[in-house]
């Protein structure tokens, strides 16, 4: 898959997503006394080590002596052992070689020469993770597993993949691209023969990346800033481009040992993985290989560039601008200086009383920062970019002037020590917090930066970075030195986006020339246009022909883990029950924690109106952005960074275990802190639930600032997750729990909070809206007089202090709480009418006119968690996935991702496609799978497989700070998920056929709840008995296929 090129930067303090956890013990499981410098294990020499004690592990170099490859071990008691070879990968132009390279490489190799072993290998493992990423400038494969032979098995595929691949003709034309008739088979489709269409994996997978905006810009913009890095996923317009010889030689220039990085991490002994690596690599001798560390154009004074991009249609058309401002700042190698730009980054941009928010969104300049805001030291030189989407024309030679003039102010007035101190609290939590991810974020971060010259050594040694931080930023005027040599300066960039009507018919203009290039190409190569036809169509089915023999090859060469791997018993979390008064019961769970507490707590709704569940969202969001009488938001921002690890406000409902038609919601509340801490954090929950002040004169305008941030970029976030978002809507009419979801959280809450966005210039209606989050507030805080439940994840020696101060604060809230009516009483409707879900039998059509490709979702009813008939509904959706969809709508098909899953907390079972160029071909399959999967006989090492799938999810390692909470926010105990183990561990062929004929008789009979996102859809409009849903979409805004000739619910979400 294509690497994320950059995560979200998240505004609030308390939405951060990096975390650093560390081990209860300290590199016990490397004794450096035995491997001095120097030391030689298998043909690798120990070049040094670093023990370092802030992430509780020990570093070791070893070098391979006869191809120089780089190998970094990571010893740590963590069970979750994580391997990553990674390599430098260079884009030559914006074919998208490296990215396809990624993709064919797992297409099958010299020692495991079937087809696919990548995916086969998914359901013959207990890996966490396993996945391969194309970086700018570097491509990995990383996985994670806790089972040691598992890890030596994925280990030997992963290498031999990578160093030895097959690079089939067929796989690159089925992974990167091709021209081919859209349905081959359909031998009476005479147009569809003559009609050749681009096909390939990759090259859907980057239509819908350029489906998104955000993505557009982001790209674009490094395009500019780094004309020598190309474009590594690749371009549509440009992918057409590359030819198979290219690929070979680019992974032969490239998929070198001697331009790697390995890293390895956790508790298995370092000398089996050089064993391992030894006999892999042995056959290589030392190359020559591009190193070459890119960087970015020399900016000698003012440049500015504008291109253009496509309309946001949920937005207002007169503020559709993105533009940014970018210095070149440092030396990124210099991890000193590098870690005091990302925190000048924070502090000028993180939370809602950052300067630069403050006089660019705040003050209505723009709706959100742009995607490429922040210090990036990902190449060879810094970049620090501030810039803003939602932007009015006007306003775009304003924003640059603006951010000038806030960074002079700063320097003026210089940094706030408590800031900076509430920044490095924030670090020293996240050093303690131990995430079950933690060596796959490390291998990643480390990998990257390794390959552009950052030593790791350095990097991962956080206790010197703070030690030099703190004593430079004692001297004074540190942080201030560092804006004023690298940023209060005229060379820069200014990068621009505006806005075009015609962005999505000019793209499809420029495919629809350039196929007709493509295919004419392939006429000359023949006698005649019809024999030219016919071998286009001859070769798909050849490929579909190489592709069905695939699927019933012998794949015994690849190694395997068996049922037997799996223990017929989980290992139990200890948890115990009680009570803090006569009204509210706690969960205890009792471990080590290295000195934090974890807080969860719920208080019930009871009979919560539609339109005020729909408004929870904004309502928990409008808690961390206007404040207190007392305090302003960024007074509570710089308390909660100081004393807490992040607080969250949320919307939560679950399905009953028993029973899918029954379920509760509630409203959630969340922390973690030091031990020493907790009362402090405790009192930031209950000041800002009870005290923040609604009626405040900025309160208004603060929630119109949401709703801006909240429309800007939704259709962005729908393109990135449109299968979920079809999923969540197919589901909405199958239990309440369901319903529920779709309303916070799908597509009728994006309809929700664009609608309110654009009725912002309505004072009235904003008036009423403010007095519904008030009586939001007012349910909140009562249900809480009336129920309560908590979750307390801490150490044993903290957990009488917190029952203390959980009763403290529950004490103080009630007595702050004021009588209210009953929640029947504040149903006055937001905009639109009670929204509709649907039934059985419905298929629903939400057009995007500016998708490349669709998104689709099928959905059905199965039954309640401790249902011993919805375990073998499990095993089956693990079949279909790897066995028949997978193949069919991602191999055949060419959509990026296509599979099944059955929620069993939940209740349902579903198939979906992702970034899907032909949906129509894909919802055939989906209907015809039930029946497929009960007419064949399963035999035993494929449903050995298929428990070995379900169980990487069931068993995969969690957080501390969820141990446990599955009970508490599901009310599924221990016993309950041991019967549901046995039940999944003993499902036979007989129970999977019986499923696959009970889900076969429903698809059959229509009974299935079907939606589709996408562009106007021939389908829909000749099927008939489709709903189309619009969201509000303004169609001057977009240049695409109209949906005709079915009937249009405007408001029907």
């Amino acid at each position: 898959m294509l690497a994320s090129l950059r995560s979200p930067r998240p505004v609030a303090p308390y939405t951060r997503a990096l975390r650093l956890p560390s081990r209860r013990r300290y590199a016990s499981v490397t004794d450096l006394s035995s491997l001095p410098q120097g030391s030689n294990i298998h043909g690798f020499t120990l070049q040094r080590t670093k023990q370092i004690p802030a992430l509780e592990l020990t570093a070791l170099h070893f070098q391979h002596d006869r191809t120089g490859a780089d190998c970094l071990h990571l010893a740590r008691e963590d069970r979750n052992n994580v391997f990553s070879i990674g390599f430098k990968t260079n884009p030559p132009d914006a074919t998208g070689v490296p990215h396809i390279l990624e993709h064919v490489t797992l297409c099958g190799s010299e020692n495991f020469a079937v087809r696919d072993p990548f995916f086969l290998m998914l359901p013959r493992s207990l890996q966490n993770f396993m996945n391969a990423m194309t970086s700018q400038d570097h491509t990995t494969y990383p996985f994670a597993t806790t089972n040691a032979q598992d890890f030596k098995n994925l280990m030997s595929v992963y290498l031999d993949a990578t160093l030895r691949p097959l690079l089939r003709r067929s796989d690159f034309v089925q992974e990167g691209w091709r021209i081919g008739p859209e349905n081959p088979r359909k031998e009476s489709d005479e147009q569809s023969a003559k009609d050749p269409v681009f096909k390939g994996v990759v090259y859907n997978e980057m239509k819908g990346q350029i489906s998104d905006a955000t993505y557009l810009f982001y790209i674009g913009f490094f395009e500019q800033i780094i004309p020598a890095l190309n474009n590594s996923g690749g371009d549509p317009q440009k992918m057409t481009e590359l030819t198979y010889e290219q690929l070979a030689n680019f992974h032969k220039e490239h998929y070198h040992p001697s331009n790697s990085k390995i890293v390895t991490y956790g508790d298995q002994p370092v000398e089996t993985h050089l064993q391992m690596l030894a006999e892999q690599l042995g056959s290589f001798d030392r190359a020559e290989v591009d190193k070459d560390i890119k960087r970015p154009i020399t900016l000698q004074g003012p440049q500015e560039v504008t291109i253009p991009g496509p309309v946001d249609p949920l937005t207002p058309p007169e503020a559709q601008y993105k533009t940014s401002t970018s210095w070149l700042a440092g030396d990124p190698t210099n991890v000193h200086e590098s870690f005091a730009l990302q925190l000048i980054n924070n502090l000028l941009l993180d939370g809602y009383g950052a300067p630069l928010y403050r006089t660019l969104i705040e003050s209505g300049f723009g709706t959100d920062f742009s995607p490429n805001t922040g210090y990036d030291n990902s190449s060879g030189t810094g970049i620090f970019s501030v810039g803003l989407t939602g932007v009015s024309e006007a306003n775009v030679p304003k924003v640059k002037n603006i951010i000038a003039s806030t960074l002079k102010e700063q320097v003026e007035k210089g940094f706030e020590t408590q800031k900076v101190d509430g920044l490095l609290h924030a670090l020293e939590l996240r050093l303690k917090h131990k995430s079950a991810r933690f060596g796959l974020g490390l291998a990643q971060a480390t990998t990257g930066s390794w390959f552009n010259g950052i030593d790791p050594f350095e990097s991962m040694d956080y206790a010197a970075i703070i030690d030099t931080f703190r004593a430079n930023f004692a001297r004074g005027g540190y942080l201030e030195g560092l804006v004023e040599r690298y940023l209060l300066n005229e060379n820069t960039l200014t990068y621009t986006m505006a806005p075009s009507t015609t962005f999505g018919a000019d793209l499809a203009a420029e495919e629809a020339a350039r196929l007709q290039r493509k295919i004419a190409e392939a006429v000359k190569e023949f006698p005649s246009e019809e024999e030219a036809h016919k071998q286009l169509r001859d070769r798909e089915l050849a490929l579909i022909n190489e592709q069905d023999e695939g699927k019933g090859a012998n794949v015994d060469v690849l190694p395997t883990l068996h049922v037997t791997d799996i223990p017929r018993q989980a290992k139990k979390e200890e948890v115990s029950d009680g009570m803090v008064d006569e009204k509210t019961k706690v969960q205890w769970r009792e471990t080590a924690t290295n000195g934090l507490t974890y807080f969860t707590g719920l208080a019930p709704f009871q009979d919560l109106p539609y339109e005020l569940r729909m408004l929870v969202p904004l309502f928990c969001d409008s808690l961390m952005r206007i404040g207190t009488r007392e305090k302003s938001m960024e007074e509570l921002e710089d308390l909660i960074k100081l004393k807490t690890g992040g607080i969250r406000f949320g919307y939560h409902a679950s399905t009953s275990p028993h029973d899918i038609l029954k379920a509760d919601e509630g409203f959630s509340m969340s922390g973690y802190a030091f031990d020493r801490n907790i009362p402090a954090m405790y009192e930031l929950l209950h000041t800002i639930l009870l005290g923040t002040d609604f009626d405040s004169p900025k309160a208004q305008g603060m929630i119109k600032e949401l709703l801006r941030s909240g429309a800007d970029g939704a259709v962005d976030a729908i393109a990135s997750r449109g299968h979920s978002y079809a999923s969540r809507y197919s589901n909405a009419g199958l239990n309440p729990a369901g319903k529920w979801a779709e309303q916070t959280g799908g597509l009728t809450q994006v309809k929700l909070i664009t609608g309110l966005a654009g009725a912002e210039g309505d004072e009235v209606a904003m008036g009423e809206l403010v007095q519904r989050l008030k009586a939001l507030q007012g349910i909140a805080v009562h249900s809480m007089t009336d129920s309560f439940r908590a979750a307390l994840v801490c150490g044993a020696d903290s957990s009488t202090d917190n029952e203390t101060a959980l009763r403290n604060f529950l004490t103080a809230t009630r007595s702050g709480a004021t009588p209210i009516s009953p929640s029947s009483s504040f149903s006055s409707p937001t905009p639109g009418p009670n929204p509709t879900y649907p039934t059985l039998s419905q298929r629903t059509f939400f057009p995007f006119p500016t998708y490349q490709v669709s998104y689709t979702a099928l959905a059905l009813p199965t039954g309640p968690y401790t249902s011993p008939t919805t375990a073998p509904l499990a095993i089956l959706a693990q079949l279909l996935t790897h066995k028949h969809l997978h193949q069919e709508i991602r191999e055949k098909g060419g959509a990026y991702g296509g599979g099944a899953s059955t929620n069993s907390l939940a209740g349902t079972l579903g198939m979906y496609s992702y970034r899907d160029p032909n949906p129509a071909n894909s919802l055939k399959i989906m209907r015809e799978a039930g029946r497929w999967a009960s007419e064949r006989d399963w035999s035993a090492r494929e449903l050995e497989e298929a428990k070995l799938s379900l169980f990487q999810s069931v068993d995969a390692p969690i957080s501390v700070d969820k141990e446990g909470l599955g009970r508490f926010l599901q009310g599924v105990d221990y016993e309950m998920e041991e019967e549901r183990r046995r039940w999944m561990l003993d499902v036979d062929a007989q129970q999977v056929r019986q499923a696959a004929e009970e889900v076969a008789r429903k698809l059959e009979a229509g009974e299935a709840n079907v939606t589709v996102l996408g562009s106007g859809q021939k389908f829909v409009r000749e099927g008939g008995g489709w709903e189309v849903v619009e969201m509000g979409i303004a169609k001057a805004a977009v240049a695409g296929e109209e949906v005709a000739g079915v009937t249009a619910a405007p408001s029907s979400g």
